[in-house]
């Protein structure tokens, strides 16, 4: 046994008897071996501080730098300087759940903030908190729907979504006894021609969509909400949040749940994260929603206070109650997002998703203008984000973007590459990137 495990093996033993198993090779027999570590651990030996500090030198020499133009659910936004100075104190960085109010109000206070911020931004009357990722948030919310409708496991779900999105959704589904079914997508749309006949098979708890889709088109929901409610179904919306400074907000398509990653409000790529899941949703549905509620109140001496409310996680209640397992309070996220949202206000939200737009729109026909490109879903609207179909090795073309310093988009099939532009993105790197592809 390696000295850091805390278990003897007896310990051990007694827990694979318990399970039914022989030896932990058993407990990891479904991983394939071709992942498995065979061996020691390929790691240095022993350095002194001084030695360690010039190794981790040497190796952030290796970063890179580029300039991007790459979306897909995650996206180059400016951060104010002010937001991670704030964010690293150190009451911020140690944060957890704050079990206590009494001594965690101002914890509770920018989560309460945050929720009031995020209902007017999807237009929708609650939100909750500590949500993990927009695709997570995704999934909670199917779950959400099939507690919240009675007599139903089925859920309908877009094929225009983010196939991660959808990856983790079935994921949910498979382990949480739900079905999916899917619409397809025609033109890069959704096609809402089969919604109808699947809504009155019965049974069905929810039909996600999102706006923009993956393919950045900003599609037209019109009825789609009266079609789900007829049928008792709830109508949810998956969003880039930042989006929603611009466009028709879930609220106004007549949702009842609204979710989606907020990493764009000022969350710092970061390779993936961590990023921050949101939910929002009516106060009908208020307590099947899953996740933290900041609720205020008057203490008494009847000065203005917070508290958490409507606590429905299985470290408040029975297990078997509980709306939702998560756990894990996701507040610093949380209050990055808040900073950013209070210093750029109403109106710089809404400048940054109109450079980012008129940025996208720019590039776009400045490379259809070179010759070698064809729009992919002719006459479709996007926001900031599109695919265009290349006529040359795509995959040489990229190659060619990085070397000059540029993540040039994302390709989703052999001959289309999917860009995004947002506010940081200037004319010049703009009409660079442009000249390398003509």
């Amino acid at each position: 046994m390696f000295k850091y495990f805390p278990h003897t093996a007896d310990d051990i033993q007694q827990m694979l008897d318990v399970i039914g198993l022989k030896s932990l090779d058993d407990l990891y027999a479904d991983v394939p071996e071709s992942v498995r570590l065979k061996g020691e651990y390929d790691l240095p030996e022993e350095k002194s501080e001084i030695d360690i500090r010039k190794y981790l030198n040497q190796l952030g020499t290796k970063n890179q730098q580029k300039i991007c133009f790459t979306g897909a659910g995650s996206y180059d936004h400016y951060i104010p300087s002010a937001i991670p100075q704030l964010c690293s104190r150190s009451e911020y960085l140690t944060s957890y759940t704050p079990y206590q109010a009494e001594i965690s109000q101002g914890t509770l206070h920018y989560i309460f903030e945050y929720q009031t911020m995020m209902a007017r931004l999807t237009g929708m009357e609650v939100s909750n908190a500590s949500m993990y990722d927009g695709s997570t948030a995704t999934a909670e919310a199917a779950m959400m729907a099939c507690t919240a409708v009675k007599k139903s496991n089925k859920v309908i779900i877009s094929e225009a979504i983010d196939p991660k999105v959808i990856e983790v959704v079935n994921t949910y589904a498979h382990f949480n006894g739900f079905e999916l079914q899917y619409l397809s997508q025609k033109n890069g749309v959704t096609d809402f021609t089969n919604l109808p006949g699947l809504l009155a098979q019965g049974g069905v708890a929810g039909v996600i969509v999102q706006q923009p889709n993956y393919f950045g088109i900003i599609e037209d929901f019109t009825g789609v909400a009266d079609t789900c409610h007829d049928k008792k179904a709830l109508f949810i919306v998956n969003s880039i949040v930042a989006d929603l400074a611009l466009l028709k907000t879930p609220g106004e398509w007549g949702a009842d749940i609204a979710v989606g990653e907020a990493q764009s409000l000022g969350l710092p790529m970061a390779w993936g994260g961590p990023y921050l899941g949101y939910m929002c949703t009516t106060n009908k549905l208020v307590r099947k929603m899953p996740g933290r509620i900041v609720g205020e109140t008057l203490d008494q001496d009847g000065r203005r206070t917070y508290a958490l409310t409507l606590q429905a996680r299985e470290q408040h209640i029975r297990r078997d109650k509980a709306t939702s397992n998560i756990c894990s309070n996701e507040s610093l996220m949380v209050l990055w997002v808040t900073i950013y949202m209070a210093l750029m206000g109403k109106q710089g939200l809404r400048e940054a998703a109109q450079l980012g737009c008129d940025g996208a729109h720019y590039l776009h026909d400045q490379l259809l203008a070179t010759g070698h490109f064809i729009e992919t879903f002719p006459g479709k609207e996007f926001l900031n984000e599109f695919c265009l179909r290349y006529d040359g090795d795509l995959d040489a073309l990229q190659q060619t973007w990085l070397d000059h310093g540029f993540f040039g988009g994302i390709k989703v099939a052999d001959d289309i590459v999917m860009l995004a532009v947002t506010e940081q993105r200037d004319k010049e790197e703009i009409d660079a990137l442009v000249n390398l592809a003509k």
